[in-house]
């Protein structure tokens, strides 16, 4: 079998934005990076920035502050698409209402679900509330009522509400001859 001759890539690589998020995620500043790494609080700054590309010592000394891997920097993110033909249809109760999952079955921090309520479309008769930490509601199109215990808030396309989802809520589209599109995003615990 014939070696495939692999050309080396020029193309820089750039870790300074992980670098950067590790640090944050850690509540440290870059003097105290500096501190505890020997390295200039500019040298980090500029490794940050991707302006310069710190020697392997330094980033072993820098990854063994952050707690990261090293390996974990070159690691191409995990993402998936979801797309809208293909995003599974739920059913969270209610009438007039197509919900689609818009982010992957098995992500588990955080649930985005797409809605278009018919005219008169609403949530169930009794308020609910969603096993998660907060819920995100966000009017694309149309206008929506969100009922609370104590409150009735009237939403138009372009408004964003944050709640606990634990707090008891349901919901229905006032308008009589337009549909509203909603995305909801519910956050676990512990993503927040």
């Amino acid at each position: 079998m014939k070696a495939l001759s692999v050309e080396p890539s020029n193309a820089p690589i750039a870790i300074g934005s992980r670098i950067r998020a590790a640090r944050q995620a850690r509540h440290l500043t870059i003097e105290q990076v500096a501190d505890s790494t020997g390295l200039t609080k500019g040298f980090l700054s500029r490794v940050e920035r991707d302006l310069t590309s710190p020697s392997v010592a330094s980033l072993v000394t820098l990854c063994q502050v952050l707690s990261i891997s090293i390996g974990d920097l070159f690691l191409p993110p995990q993402t998936t698409l979801v797309r809208w033909p293909e995003a599974p249809g739920i059913n969270l109760g209610g009438n007039g209402i197509n919900e689609r999952l818009v982010t992957p079955r098995t992500e588990r921090r955080v649930q985005v679900i797409r809605s278009e309520i018919v005219p008169g479309g609403t949530g169930e008769a009794d308020l609910y509330s969603v096993d998660c930490d907060v819920e995100v509601l966000h009017v694309a199109e149309g206008r929506l009522e969100l009922i609370f215990t104590a409150e009735t808030m009237s939403l138009t396309a372009g408004d964003t509400v944050t709640f606990p989802g634990k707090e008891p809520h349901s919901w229905r589209n006032p308008d009589p001859d337009a549909s509203a599109v909603v995305i909801w995003t519910l956050v676990s615990p512990g993503s927040a």
